[in-house]
């Protein structure tokens, strides 16, 4: 179990840029785990950056897993045999989304965000307020900021941006094997719940 534990942990390590604490918690029998099968797997890991996506919180349980078990009691990373599903919760902080968009790796994204939302005025930062996000732009040096106040939601399996009045202004483009199922704001964060496809 520990072998297992410890091999699914530095896959999982593999994945992301950085974690600051990550607890894994392994579910079956022994003679499951011979056989190369895990019942599933329960994870909570804090601030770890994925794709270099900064999230704050995760917490992820996983469908039934088959895996080579011979190869995790040589020692090596473990090796998956078939895709699995998982469910879960992430959390984004202001600050998260703010490196988010400023970050080379979303680009893309951040400039269909601001050319969608904002026109030609840059993005200065992101804040949370109760149930909403607060896009604050800087429209020049010698302007006052400029606010714009959005409500995000799940839709069609995405995440989607609504004006306060209740009207779509976004949609961002999502990985086909993610389906996000909602998208609320508690406790001063972002949170998404939804479902992902991990493919070996």
């Amino acid at each position: 179990m520990k072998l297992l534990a410890s091999g699914l942990q530095l896959w999982i390590r593999q994945q992301c840029q950085s974690i600051e604490s990550l607890d894994l918690e392994l579910q079956g029998s022994a003679v499951g785990l011979l056989r190369g099968r895990i019942e599933g797997v329960q994870l909570l890991a804090r601030r770890s950056v994925y794709q270099h996506l900064p999230i704050e919180q995760v917490q992820l349980l996983s469908e039934p897993i088959s895996v080579q078990i011979r190869n995790v009691l040589k020692g090596q990373p473990v090796s998956l045999e078939q895709p699995f599903a998982v469910s879960g919760q992430l959390s984004f902080s202001a600050d998260g989304l703010s490196n988010l968009f400023g970050h080379p790796h979303w680009r893309g994204m951040a400039e269909q965000l601001q050319e969608q939302l904002f026109g030609q005025v840059p993005l200065g930062h992101v804040r949370i307020e109760a149930d909403r996000l607060v896009f604050v732009l800087q429209p020049s040096v010698a302007r006052d900021q400029v606010e714009l106040q959005v409500l995000p939601r799940a839709a069609a399996g995405t995440i989607e941006l609504a004006s306060p009045a209740g009207d779509s202004l976004f949609r961002f483009a999502m990985d086909p094997n993610i389906t996000i199922e909602r998208v609320w704001i508690e406790a001063g964060m972002v949170q998404l719940k939804g479902q992902a496809r991990i493919s070996p």
